[in-house]
């Protein structure tokens, strides 16, 4: 199995960068698939990027597509999620997510196996 911890989230002014990361330990961490996704309140958690266990494949939300990137570095055991132009709509949640085993990108929240406790990122205007 896999521990992830998610950082980097808090309050952040409109059309600020951010960037959320997430360190994992256990098992070998350049083995899993990774992904990202929120939830505001009230509502889902929905998916907002994805990124195959070689780094080599990427997924986005259309909603995200252009302002959020993922990136993996698997020397850290860590997986980051770059935020720019944030929009008071990006409040939410964000949870790392991981599953073990699998080569590409996985962007369903059922396919993910082991999840962060979340960071809450506050968007203000």
């Amino acid at each position: 199995q896999v521990q992830l911890a998610e950082s980097g989230g808090g309050l952040v002014q409109a059309g600020g960068p951010l960037r959320l990361s997430c360190s994992a330990s256990g098992r070998t961490f350049n083995r899993y698939a990774m992904g990202w996704f929120r939830q505001a309140p009230g509502k889902e958690r929905e998916f907002v990027a994805g990124i195959s266990w070689g780094g080599t494949s990427t997924d986005y939300a259309d909603s995200v597509k252009g302002r959020f990137f993922i990136v993996r570095d698997n020397a850290k055991n860590t997986v980051y999620l770059q935020i720019n132009s944030l929009k008071p709509e990006d409040t939410a949640v964000y949870y790392c997510a991981a599953t073990y085993g699998l080569g590409h990108v996985l962007s369903h929240e059922y396919e993910y196996d082991y999840w962060g406790q979340g960071t809450q990122v506050t968007v203000s205007s």
